[in-house]
Order: structure tokens, then sequence, then C-alpha cells
């Protein structure tokens, strides 16, 4: 068969194939995202093997869009309203969970007897989360209220606080294995946060004032997706954090375009077909394999950093003094973690070449498990704290 219907036929199925998990998502208690991870891995190499072999050339663009546009969707929860009534909560929330999730693997790893450059280098793996797939679950569970709402907000800044936290961690790495480039790598970590957030300014402040005014009130599809296109590829060629740079670009539409109405309307109606291919194509680059290396090691990662997000953030609610509610779930709510892990383990393997075989089989492992049970525990945790309307 030539190229051209083989791809528009594979799409075709792959968007019924997402229809079809959907549908099962309002019928089961499991999350569509579970699902269609699934889905996907029953499809790919690891599973009957049917998808052609162009879907890994798809998943890096794939991946770029789909989370730019979860970067931009979730800067519309960082308004300045919205962090006068939450900003508290969120910031010693998501401070308590980095940290504590740092803490907790780093110095479990080191009592259980493993080397100090793999237990920083876990340590700074396990900060991240999955933002897509956790705001898809507070959408799909209809969720609302300041549970939920808090829970965006710190999923929205998490990353940030990875990767800075990361970079430090991995430079200590160095600095203690002799490398003598940590320094460097601090540079790194910082180009990438702020070159994100600078970009994310550079494009959204004319953006805030510029979209709209075609249609009164409201970009057109054609503006804020081209915008946020426009900002994920620029990312990616500068090597910066796409979904930090589109979060700050959401953030400044949300917080300066005073003249719109409801200027991510537009984004939210073209967004979930994009998460289809994306947790598809997730679940069929999915392998076993990594599961089978995941060792004694792992299944220690594992373990601390569950612990770690749950303390983190219960201990970040009580310093904020927040609700008995918000302390006991939101650490669970947490757990999804997804691609930017895999990102830093590859970074670390890059400068630690004899650890790779430690780190990457680990840390792909670990993923694997984080993104089918993690999408359930926030689930779980919505309903738990009453925000669920199912």
């Amino acid at each position: 068969m030539e190229i051209v219907p083989k791809i528009l036929i594979t799409l075709g199925l792959l968007f019924l194939l997402g229809l079809l998990t959907d549908l099962l998502g309002r019928r089961t208690p499991l999350p569509r995202v579970t699902l269609l991870l699934l889905a996907g891995f029953a499809i790919g190499p690891s599973g009957i093997d049917v998808l052609p072999a162009f879907q890994e050339d798809w998943f890096p663009v794939i991946t770029n869009i789909a989370l730019s546009m979860v970067g931009f969707l979730l800067g519309h929860a960082l308004t300045v309203s919205s962090l006068q009534q939450h900003g508290k909560c969120v910031l010693w929330i998501s401070i308590g969970a980095a940290v504590g999730t740092a803490l907790i693997v780093g110095i479990g790893l080191l009592l259980l007897g493993f080397q100090p450059e793999t237990a920083l280098i876990l340590a700074g793996i396990a900060l991240t989360t999955d933002p897509a797939a956790t705001i898809d679950v507070i959408h799909q569970t209809h969720s609302k209220g300041e549970f939920s709402k808090i829970l965006e907000n710190v999923v929205a800044i998490d990353d940030a606080w990875g990767l800075i936290l990361f970079s430090v961690l991995l430079a200590f790495a160095q600095a203690l294995s002799g490398n003598g480039d940590g320094l460097h790598t601090l540079m790194l970590g910082g180009y990438e946060v702020g070159g994100a957030i600078f970009l994310g300014l550079i494009l959204g402040i004319p953006m805030a004032y510029l979209t709209g005014r075609l249609k009164s009130g409201e970009p057109t599809q054609a503006e804020a997706l081209g915008l946020v296109l426009l900002c994920g590829g620029l990312a990616e060629w500068l090597q910066v954090s796409f979904i930090l740079a589109s979060m700050v670009l959401g953030a400044t539409v949300a917080n300066w375009a005073t003249h719109h109405r409801r200027p991510f309307s537009a984004i939210e109606g073209i967004e979930w077909p994009f998460m289809i291919l994306f947790f598809i194509l997730a679940g069929a680059s999915l392998d076993l394999r990594a599961l089978e290396a995941t060792s004694l090691l792992g299944l220690a990662y594992i373990l601390l950093r569950l612990l770690g997000r749950t303390i983190g953030a219960w201990g970040g609610g009580a310093i904020c003094c927040a609700n008995p509610v918000l302390q006991r779930w939101m650490g669970m709510a947490l757990w999804p973690q997804a691609g930017v892990a895999l990102g830093m383990a590859l970074l670390a393997s890059q400068h630690f070449p004899t650890l790779k075989d430690v780190i990457l089989p680990i840390a792909i492992g670990s993923t694997i498990i984080f993104e089918l049970i993690g999408p359930l525990m926030t689930r779980a945790a919505l309903i738990k704290a009453g925000d669920a309307q199912l």
C-alpha cells in the first residue's frame, strides 16, 4: 500500500480507537488516559504490532503539539485572581512535593546502600509529573472545587521546580564523581527554565494585545493554534522547555488580554484529537522489557517516589494550613509521571555513561507503572476530595 493511504487509514483508525476508549471511560472507573495507553500498548510493538513503522517519526511531533496545548491551557489557571485566592497553598504544596520527593528518594536510596550518584540522579528524575494525564482526568471527571483548582495550579508549576532541582542534583552528582562540569549543568538548567519563561513572555505579550481583534473578544483558531505551535517549535529549536514556555504564554494571555472573553476556547475545541494520538502513541512506545530490568533499585525508587509525593504534598499543605482533605489526597493526585522524566534520564545518561544501563531502564520501567496507575490515583483523589462530579 502507498504511504498516503496508509497514513490516512492509520489516523482514521486511531481516532476511532480514541472514541471507543472515551466511551469505555464513561462507563468504567478507568480514566480514559489509562485506557488510551493500554490501547496503544496493545497495538504497538509489545502487543500485536499493527502500527506502521512511521509512527515512530510521528511521536516527537505529536508530543510537542499536544504538550504545547496542555501547557497553554495550564497557563489559564495561573491568573492573578486565582493565585490571590490559592497562591499560598499552590506555592507550598508544589515546593513540599518537590523537596519532599527529592529528600525521600535520595536519602532512601542512600540508606539502602546504592551509590550516591545514582541516588542523586534518581531523586532529580522523581520530581516531575504528567500534566497532560492529570488535567485530562480533571476534565473527564468534571471536577470542580478548591482541590481540583489547586491541583491544576500545582501541576502547572511542578515541572519548573523539577527542572531546577534536577539541574542542582545532577551538578552535585557530577561534583561528587569528579567530572568537574557541575557549574555547566547548572547553567544549562537555568537556561532551559529562564529561556522558556522569556520565550513565553516575548510571544505572550503581543498575543495578548493583538489576538481577538478579528473576531471581537475571542481569538480565532488560526490565531491561537498558530501562536501555540510557534511557541512549541521555537522552544524545541532553542532547546528550552516547551511545556513551560507554552504555560508562560498561556498565563500571559490570561492575565493581560483584558479584551478577551474566552481566550482559550479555540484551543480547547481541538486539543482532544491530538491528545488521543499522543496517549496512544505513548502507549505503543511502552516496552515491557524495561519492567524486567527494573530490579530492587527500581522497586525502591518507585515506592520512595510515591511516598515522597504523598508526604511532601502533605507537609506543604500543613505549612500553608490547608484543609485536611487537601493535605490528605493532594500527594496521591500527583503520582502520574511521563515524558519529562525520560528526557531527564537521557540527559543524565549523557553525563554518566557508566550509569546509562542503570538509569534508563529504571526511568522507562517506572514511567510505565506511573502512567498506568497514576491517573487511577488522581481520579480516586478527586473523588475522595469531593470534587468529581460523576
